[in-house]
């Protein structure tokens, strides 16, 4: 691809970093930026140097935050005896939508894939442990992907807090709304059936 300008080449080329972003979106996107108003540009510049510069991360359960609390751990309305682990704070942010869960959360900051080089000491679990002491946690719900490193952390974690005596429990894992049997796959099928509930009428 042939640019008019380098300047327009390096914005191109670190825009193409992005996930999801080819050289012709990120083109688009930089010539999207350059017809904008100068203000305009400058504020979105100035948006992510302070988005990388200025983030924290919640000293508690390791959520994205602007202080060194989160709101949701700094929040008196939440149920102090709930943790929800999860992989990252994109699971967080699906969980808050719901607006089914009113408890504190715990991010692991990964899973243990053993492929990429990510151990148990790379994730977030001595700082969990270290929660359970100090406070009055009574239930912990495991929230992490059916997948085989998310399998693996969970048995991993379920084995670090067996000493707690503390309630550990797991998401719900079966066929989705609107979704078909003949399409679900067999592990998929089969913990639906396992993890059944009474029918209501």
């Amino acid at each position: 691809m042939n640019f008019p300008s380098k300047l327009i080449e390096n914005a191109v080329v670190e825009m193409a970093k992005l996930p999801g972003i080819g050289k012709k979106t990120a083109l688009r996107l930089v010539l999207h930026l350059l017809k904008r108003e100068e203000e305009a540009t400058l504020s979105l510049a100035e948006a992510l140097t302070n988005m990388r510069t200025l983030i924290q991360y919640c000293r508690h359960c390791h959520n994205i935050s602007d202080t060194d609390t989160c709101a949701i751990c700094a929040s008196p309305t939440r149920d102090r005896s709930l943790v929800c682990v999860v992989e990252d704070t994109r699971d967080v942010l699906a969980i808050e939508n719901t607006a089914q869960y009113r408890g504190l959360y715990h991010v692991l900051g990964g899973i243990i894939s053993p492929l990429e080089g990510v151990g148990p000491s790379d994730l977030h679990i001595d700082s969990l442990l270290n929660r359970l002491r100090e406070t009055g946690i009574s239930e912990i719900i495991l929230a992490l992907s059916p997948t085989m490193e998310g399998d693996t952390t969970a048995f991993y974690l379920t084995k670090k807090l067996k000493p707690y005596n503390l309630k550990v429990s797991t998401i719900a894992r079966g066929i989705p709304v609107g979704g078909e049997l003949e399409y679900a796959d067999e592990i998929t099928l089969g913990r639906s059936i396992l993890s059944r509930t009474a029918y209501d009428v």
